[in-house]
């Protein structure tokens, strides 16, 4: 006969979170605001359209929260039926994992972040930031 106990377990095992130190932090932070001043911001800030009632990107920055370093955008909504007059999205994720290294994750269409590098240096996660592929705002 089959028992009727039911047991509460964790899903799946979770993943120490590593603290990143305060000096990378700062080099972090520092490096990233000179990658978004000198590229992302020309590249991808264009001047507010007139003819549409679109959304527009209107400023790149950057941010730590917990072991995660982002790269955040600010959208302006100009249309008369917009909720906000504007709004804030992340598109590119580096998780810090130790040893100076960093997995970087970028936002899917599905609203879930994609996990497709592992174990790069701060410097290796800017260049592939600034390459653009998956990471653009």
């Amino acid at each position: 006969m089959a028992s009727n106990k039911k047991y509460w377990m964790p899903a799946t095992p979770r993943k120490k979170k590593h603290k990143a130190p305060d000096d990378l932090k700062v080099a972090l932070k520092t490096a990233a605001d000179e990658l978004i001043e000198s590229t992302l911001k020309p590249k991808h800030i264009q001047p507010p359209p007139t003819d549409h009632d679109f959304n527009y990107l209107v400023d790149i920055y950057s941010k730590w929260y917990q072991s995660y370093f982002y790269f955040c955008s600010t959208y302006n909504c100009p249309g008369e039926r917009a909720i906000s007059p504007s709004f804030d999205d992340k598109f590119a994720r580096m998780e810090y994992v130790g040893d100076g290294k960093f997995n970087l994750s970028y936002m899917r269409h599905t609203q879930k972040w994609w996990e497709i590098y592992q174990d790069l240096t701060m410097a290796e996660c800017l260049e592939r930031i600034a390459a653009g592929e998956h990471f653009t705002p």
